[in-house]
């Protein structure tokens, strides 16, 4: 078996994005909107930060108190629709008396590098891509890495938000896979899992798939964040590394992909601002 690592991934394309930034001489900004304090978004964005910092981007936070209205949050992101920053992030979760899909499709899509825009969402179904949310786009990136052939593959995508699972069933279809998209109401998942050259879970379930589930040989991307035992899990069971050949860890696999390829958008996002 092989394990599919991101750490090693975003390493090597990191110095790539910091090179074409400099040789370039990209003016790259960055705004990250942040409502209340949630734990678990302040390291994720410490990391964006860091990361976006060291290739040479200008990137800063913009925290805002859990108090501020849904009207007010809408109003700094059309005044940020209309500055001169490179790209804009609402970082998620929101307090609940705002919805975070309403504000951040507000996002203008040539400032929208998470691609939630409807525009960019609705181009990956049209095989039309323009800005692939940054953890499809880290899938799709780590596919290339390590030279996996899509054409063809029977893939199972567990999970279906807007956000991963949906866009990247989409992608996959535009790369010429054979998807079916499974979700929470599935029944008998098992029956589609063990015919698949590829499973890709992207739930929130610790064990929820084990190698009874699995062919020889499948691949395995596992997107799935868990706390158990203060240890951080995925959603595959560690059993599932008897079959597999090629399989992404968690930690260390999908999620320092998801911070290179806002890099990524970063960079196209800059590039289409001169034509």
């Amino acid at each position: 078996m092989q394990i599919i690592s991101g750490t090693e991934t975003r390493k090597k394309l990191l110095e790539k994005y910091k090179e074409i930034i400099s040789k370039n001489n990209l003016k790259i900004s960055l705004v990250i909107i942040q409502v209340g304090d949630n734990e678990a978004s302040n390291t994720y964005i410490r990391n964006k930060l860091k990361y976006t910092k060291e290739v040479g981007i200008k990137s800063k936070l913009m925290k805002l108190d859990e108090s501020i209205t849904e009207e007010e949050l809408i109003n700094i992101i059309k005044k940020l629709n209309r500055s001169k920053t490179t790209g804009v992030i609402l970082q998620s979760p929101l307090p609940s008396h705002i919805d975070f899909t309403k504000c951040a499709r507000l996002i203008k899509d040539s400032k929208d590098v998470d691609g939630f825009s409807t525009n960019n969402l609705f181009g990956i179904r049209d095989n039309n891509e323009q800005i692939i949310p940054c953890t499809v786009k880290g899938i799709l990136k780590l596919f290339e890495e390590y030279n996996i052939d899509l054409v063809g593959k029977n893939i199972v995508v567990i999970g279906r938000s807007n956000i991963v699972g949906r866009p990247l069933a989409d992608a996959l279809i535009n790369r010429n896979a054979t998807v079916t998209l499974c979700h929470s109401k599935t029944k008998n998942l098992e029956e589609y899992t063990k015919n698949a050259d590829i499973v890709i879970s992207a739930v929130g379930r610790p064990n929820l798939i084990n190698k009874d589930m699995v062919k020889k040989d499948f691949i395995g991307i596992d997107v799935g964040i868990n706390i158990v035992d203060g240890k951080l899990v995925g959603d595959f069971n560690k059993d599932v590394e008897e079959k597999a050949s090629y399989l992404t860890p968690v930690p260390g696999g999908v999620g320092p992909m998801t911070v290179a390829m806002i890099i990524d958008n970063l960079i196209i996002l800059k590039e289409k601002e001169g034509r």
